[in-house]
């Protein structure tokens, strides 16, 4: 390979070494390329003038290495994790929905099939514990905004209890009235997020604002572990109630209509906002740094939507209403998961425990509405523990023992009540027990970090939670089946 040497006149020219093989090239830099129409005469302005408002100059010239730039927001280490762990948890939280319409049952009693009463009870107080934290998070975001509408006027508290009261309505009518309000308060919510992304975008994404502070090497490999199982809980925190809301559909219905309707229902816009958010976050506009910094997401989005004026005041209560919409399928869900406790707590009305669920997360709201953003990433990071192994314990059931030609042939529903005919359930505990374990040893959150999470990161560790939930429950649940049905018959 040869070398140029060029002369102070080609480097004032603007030239660049740029060799290939043997062969010499020169490549002219982009203001060298503008400069070459100064000898058109008045043109040639016209010319010049158009390329320095912004109007590429480079045609067919090659791009020389030190001009080359990635500015693509794709290739943002944030947008890969939300699609890769986002499509994860779709696919999963999409298959308990397919079990919906086969079996007619919701989803906790799904699990008395794998884990018997005693196992859907507990797997109960789990989702509704699950379902309580994504209502208190709801309540605190939609109460936030409604307070950043005119900073000083609306107390938080008052924002979050009518949030809460507008989110308990539907739910308390029931399943047909919910079904109505989700077919079209999406719509609102779709076009209010176009104003967000064109409204950030016109203050300036700035997806290398962060570059400087990332991490490299076995540290960044962490970092994205712990992301990516925070957007996995994010999108199987609907798996505990995916099967819920199409129970009455006819058992003939194709499991593969459902499974993708509801793995791009969920896929599309979850990811949508999640990409919005991380793209929120590349702002370096002082006064968008410090409405987020105050611990405000509220704030946040009224920042965004202040060049409007009043019209960016009536989109942001929009914007808090329809947190409603999130919100409804937690409270209706978190009822019938009260009622999956047991045969007593079937006898007391739905609605009655959809009522209780709306004071707890009310009142929770209003206690932790200062710690927003601390409740929900971890929330979400250890919803993903249990929804995890809670999944694998299921899908293992369905297509190892539940198949035709399984040992159990199929499902026999009509014993979805009878604890005497269903299975024991010690094999799905014991299982979710490992699962448990495999949560503990992997997991890395500011309270307790296990020790193969520890081992899988530099310095503060990796979430490998979900990760290790999961296959420890896969690996236990098989065996410990088989051992059950050959025991017990069932």
């Amino acid at each position: 390979m040869s070398a140029i040497t060029y002369s102070d006149e080609d480097k004032e020219k603007g030239y660049t070494q740029d060799v290939v093989g043997d062969v010499d090239h020169t490549a002219p830099n982009d203001s060298v390329i503008a400069d070459r129409y100064a000898r058109y005469g008045k043109l040639g302005t016209v010319m010049q003038r158009i390329l320095a408002s912004g109007v590429e100059a480079r045609g067919v010239e090659r791009v020389p290495e030190n001009e080359r730039e990635t500015k693509n927001m794709w290739n943002n280490h944030a947008i890969a994790v939300i699609f890769c762990f986002g499509a994860l948890g779709a696919v999963c939280t999409a298959f308990i929905a397919t079990l919906g319409p086969q079996t007619g049952l919701r989803t906790m009693i799904i699990t008395r099939f794998s884990s018997g009463y005693i196992g859907c009870t507990i797997y109960s107080i789990l989702n509704i514990l699950t379902q309580l934290g994504f209502s208190v998070t709801a309540v605190i975001l939609g109460g936030q905004t409604l307070a950043s509408i005119n900073p000083g006027t609306l107390p938080l508290v008052v924002g979050i209890i009518i949030v809460a009261l507008c989110s308990l309505i539907p739910c308390f009518v029931g399943y047909n009235l919910v079904h109505v309000y989700e077919r079209y308060a999406w719509i609102v919510t779709f076009i209010v997020m176009l104003f967000l992304w064109g409204l950030g975008g016109h203050a300036g994404f700035d997806t290398s604002a962060q570059k400087p502070l990332e991490d490299t090497g076995r540290s960044l490999s962490a970092d994205v572990l712990s992301f990516g199982g925070i957007i996995f809980g994010s999108f199987t925190g609907w798996a505990p109630v995916a099967a819920d809301y199409n129970c009455r559909l006819p058992a003939d219905t194709s499991s593969t209509r459902v499974f993708l309707l509801t793995f791009f229902g969920l896929f599309i816009p979850i990811t949508f906002v999640e990409i919005l958010g991380a793209a929120l976050m590349t702002i370096t506009d002082p006064a968008y740094v410090d409405s987020f910094g105050s611990g405000s997401t509220g704030g946040l989005l009224s920042q965004v939507l202040s060049p409007w004026k009043g019209g960016g005041k009536f989109i942001l209560v929009l914007l808090a209403f329809s947190v409603v919409a999130n919100n409804i399928p937690n409270t209706y869900s978190a009822g019938i998961s009260m009622q999956a406790l047991g045969r007593p707590f079937a006898l007391v009305p739905r609605f009655f425990w959809v009522f209780l669920a709306f004071v707890i997360y009310t009142v929770a709201g209003v206690a932790g509405r200062e710690h927003f953003s601390e409740i929900l990433s971890n929330f979400l990071s250890i919803l993903s523990y249990w929804t995890a192994f809670f999944i694998v314990i299921v899908a293992e059931e369905h297509f190892i023992f539940r198949r035709k030609n399984g040992p159990l042939g199929g499902y026999n529903l009509d014993d979805w009540d009878s604890p005497s005919r269903l299975p024991v359930g010690v094999a799905g505990i014991v299982a979710g027990c490992c699962g448990v374990a495999g949560a503990v040893v992997g997991m890395s959150e500011v309270w307790y970090t296990g020790p193969l999470g520890a081992k899988a990161g530099a310095m503060f560790g990796a979430d490998l939670g979900f990760e290790l939930a999961a296959a420890f429950a896969a690996v236990s649940y098989p065996p410990l089946r088989w051992l059950e049905i050959r025991l017990t018959g069932r």
